[in-house]
């Protein structure tokens, strides 16, 4: 028989309120400090998030007594809380490595959901998720307001915008709706290289729009002269004429110099549609004087000068946002804009950094369950983030079947993924295709079928498509033309054979084309 000490038994009856079973030890009667929270800790670590009160009936304590221990492990880091269960009744606790183990395990299963696509599926996709010709029925102002929001960032010619971009995805398009944008304040426009323009919210200029603006350093007087002068706010062509010490055709040229620079912005939109040609990549300092004034001479009517100038440094708000918040908000409006991105998408838009510099971020949202990771489309490597959404739609395309109808987009057009996101097909001639304002591509069920040269003097076929898509093709190709009054097609060569000896000629005929002194017209 073994013997306790008097005052263990009593410690032990106090505490359990039964006597100890003969021959304990005494190591297991001394107090324990923290011996609660120990045991609450290895509760933790061996199951997903619970909440306090299946701890408390677990270990036959008080709830307040649970909850101490608990609060006690969470400022030691040991427990995180919060709504951790979908559809959970409130607070849950759960060991931050199992609750590692649980998301990976999550993210794992989401991204097993969706089986890789075909490429084509994505040429179905994008222009669907951007409703290329499927408008949500708003229109006017507000619309445009819409597209400009998803596009941000994205340089385009002036044109493109208002005869491809806008009509495309309003269902229909007046200039005086960006105008009206433009003029109350609620876009801001920035030139690009190659006289390409983009267009940004102004209260979104800062998150995502140039990183330096205003960091030129002109080193010719009139630049300089005409970055001082904007520099205390916006101003009239006539006031800038009469404070610059130049002659007004060099003034005109470093003006819009500035402005493909991306430096210099102007509060209307009507600037954009004057005919001009003017310099996009050499300094004014480099100009002739007999150039500058040959390229005033084309600026066209006064339009080229209306409104007000101002520097783009003096739209972005004062306070600037951290690299950190301008990244995220990069990635969020690239899951927008195309639902899928890619690496060959991000490297279309010459994003700063390329993919590498946002690939954290996307990271992050991952986790947040903003947006998902995964092999979606076959061929475009591992690392593509999806809307939750998006994942959804591409999934219900895979199985369905694909369309015959045919699709006239064009090939600059966002929307297009060719070029950019997915590689070009093969074709039948040796010319290759290119995503160039102008040009255009006739899709059907998101594989190409042909390219239509800019300025529509050549086709391109892809692959060895056979006559009745050719047909198709055209007849397409046709409808389209016929849309517009202003559009027509000249046709003077396919797969860089003349239009006369080649095998489509018959089709070209059928689709309404007639033989013209240059090769086969086609108009409105």
């Amino acid at each position: 028989m073994r013997w306790i000490a008097a005052e263990d038994v009593g410690r032990y009856r106090d505490a359990l309120g039964v006597m100890p079973p003969a021959g304990l030890p005494r190591a297991f009667l001394e107090p324990t400090d923290g011996a609660l929270v120990g045991i609450v800790s290895r509760y933790a670590a061996t199951r997903g998030p619970f909440v306090s009160s299946d701890l408390a009936q677990r270990l036959g304590i008080t709830r307040d007594a649970a909850d101490t221990a608990l609060g006690l492990l969470e400022a030691r880091g040991t427990l995180v809380r919060g709504e951790l269960v979908p559809g959970g009744s409130g607070t849950e606790w759960c060991d931050p490595d199992v609750l590692r183990r649980l998301r990976r395990a999550s993210l794992a299963i989401l991204r097993r959901e969706v089986e890789p696509a075909d490429p084509e599926v994505l040429g179905r996709f994008l222009p669907a998720w951007q409703r290329i010709d499927h408008p949500r029925g708003v229109g006017g102002p507000e619309g445009v307001r819409e597209v400009i929001r998803t596009l941000q960032g994205i340089a385009l010619p002036a044109a493109q915008w208002e005869t491809e971009v806008f009509p495309r995805r309003l269902g229909g398009y007046s200039p005086a709706w960006i105008d009206e944008l433009a003029a109350s304040g609620e876009i801001v426009w920035v030139g690009g290289a190659g006289s390409r323009v983009a267009i940004y919210l102004r209260d979104d200029l800062a998150l995502v729009g140039p990183t330096a603006p205003g960091g030129l350093q002109p080193d010719d007087p009139a630049s300089a002269a005409l970055c001082d002068a904007l520099a205390h706010g916006a101003l009239f062509w006539d006031d800038l004429s009469q404070i610059i010490d130049a002659p007004r055709d060099v003034l005109f040229t470093t003006l819009w110099w500035l402005v493909w620079a991306g430096e210099v912005t102007n509060d209307l939109w009507v600037p954009l549609r004057a005919p001009r040609k003017l310099p996009t990549t050499v300094a004014p300092a480099r100009i002739s004087r007999r150039a500058a004034m040959a390229r005033a001479s084309r600026r066209g009517p006064r339009s080229a000068i209306a409104g007000r100038w101002s520097r783009i440094d003096s739209a972005v708000r004062r306070t600037a946002p951290t690299p950190d918040e301008r990244r995220r908000a990069t990635a969020e409006l690239l899951l927008e804009r195309h639902g899928l991105v890619t690496r060959g998408a991000i490297r279309a838009e010459a994003l700063e950094g390329g993919f590498a510099a946002i690939y954290p971020e996307f990271s992050h949202l991952e986790v947040l369950g903003a947006c998902r990771r995964g092999y979606f489309v076959e061929g475009l490597g591992g690392a593509q983030f999806a809307l939750a959404g998006a994942v959804e739609r591409l999934r219900d395309m895979r199985e369905s079947p694909p369309d015959a109808q045919m699709l006239v987009l064009g090939a600059a057009d966002p929307a297009q993924p060719y070029g950019a996101a997915l590689p070009w097909p093969e074709t039948s001639g040796r010319r290759r295709p290119a995503r160039a304002f102008g040009a255009h591509v006739v899709l059907r069920g998101g594989r190409p079928v042909l390219y239509v040269e800019r300025g529509g003097h050549g086709l391109v076929s892809f692959g060895n498509p056979n006559q009745d898509e050719i047909a198709r093709a055209l007849a397409a190709l046709a409808q389209w033309v016929e849309g517009d009054r202003a559009r027509r097609l000249v046709i003077t060569r396919i797969d860089g054979v003349p239009v006369a000896d080649s095998r489509w000629h018959p089709a070209l005929v059928s689709a309404g084309f007639r033989t013209d002194l240059k090769g086969m017209l086609l108009r409105a």
